[in-house]
């Protein structure tokens, strides 16, 4: 599988990135090793996850994912095969959230743990911190990289203000740097990274990682009414889409999908890895059947028809 560069950071990266939000949440234990063994196996090397996956759900406390992947990196001592991504900076309770240096030193440590390796390859501010300085924040971050804990450094939820801003603060006061952004981008919602966002990764050269690529799998063409939203625990997320644009995208992903034999999830992470500023967008799967079809997208090269059409439907008039 091709590795594509994350930013300036030295990462190379497959082009897509498994979202571990699953493990431990729909995916039990067992069944995550799988997946995990499948992806490496099958020549992606990019996993992101977060030390807040997954508190929402009942009875847990955030770290489930985190911990997963660490007992597997042990068991399979696939370590050096694998770029880690994880983030900080969401709520874990207790007073456990932002991006002051005290708490990322304290937050770092416990997902080390948790992952049970030495060194984070991509950590990731998961949500901007208006509390605290940029420089404050930029300076914790090169501690971690100076002692080695950490490779690189990425912004996720930032708008384009603050990630510009990030950025200069960075170069004024020589400290690393965000090298990645990952925002929100899909299909269905382009906009949000497309209309200011965008521009501000092309001019300095970021990776980036978009979520929600299937727009909670509604790309996937698995929900296609209001009756369809009772079929796995994320179809209440694609409810919203269900209407006139969303319904129009997927019937461009059918026809494309029909004519280069794959399917509608397929050509929709295959558009979106085709677009020049898009690094390795994320999406999950919770069976290996799932994780197949991921690695076909990979590989799906789209032609100039397939490119104009989906350009066509998603753009909203």
């Amino acid at each position: 599988m091709d590795k594509r560069a994350l930013g300036r950071s030295g990462l190379q990266v497959s082009p897509l990135c498994f979202g571990g939000n699953v493990f431990g949440w729909t995916v039990d234990e067992a069944t995550s090793f799988k997946l995990l063994d499948a992806w490496v196996d099958a020549g992606m090397n990019f996993i992101d996850t977060a030390d807040v996956y997954s508190r929402w759900a009942p009875g847990h406390s955030g770290g489930e994912s985190e911990t997963i992947v660490g007992k597997w990196l042990k068991k399979s001592g696939k370590r050096d095969r694998v770029v880690l991504a994880t983030k900080v900076g969401k709520d874990m309770g207790d007073g456990k959230v932002g991006l002051a240096p005290a708490y990322i030193r304290s937050a770092v440590e416990a997902s080390l743990k948790r992952l049970q390796t030495d060194v984070i390859d991509l950590y990731q501010s998961h949500d901007d911190d208006p509390k605290t300085p940029l420089a404050d924040t930029a300076g914790a971050y090169a501690e971690l990289i100076q002692a080695g804990k950490v490779r690189s450094i990425g912004a996720s939820n930032f708008t384009a203000a603050r990630l510009s801003e990030a950025l200069s603060v960075s170069a004024t006061h020589g400290l690393p740097r965000y090298e990645c952004l990952q925002p929100l981008y899909n299909l269905v919602e382009r906009p949000a990274y497309e209309a200011e966002l965008e521009a501000v990764c092309v001019a300095n050269g970021l990776g980036v990682i978009n979520f929600f690529a299937l727009a909670s799998g509604f790309l996937s063409g698995k929900y296609r009414s209001l009756s369809d939203l009772g079929k796995s625990t994320r179809g209440e997320g694609a409810k919203k889409y269900l209407n006139p644009h969303g319904l129009g995208v997927l019937a461009a992903l059918d026809s494309v999908a029909a004519r280069l034999n794959s399917t509608p999830a397929q050509v929709a992470l295959a558009w979106q890895i085709a677009r020049p500023s898009i690094t390795a967008p994320i999406a999950s799967a919770t069976s290996l059947d799932q994780l197949k079809g991921l690695v076909a997208a990979a590989a799906l090269k789209l032609d100039a028809d397939a490119m104009r059409s989906i350009d066509l439907a998603s753009v909203k008039p």
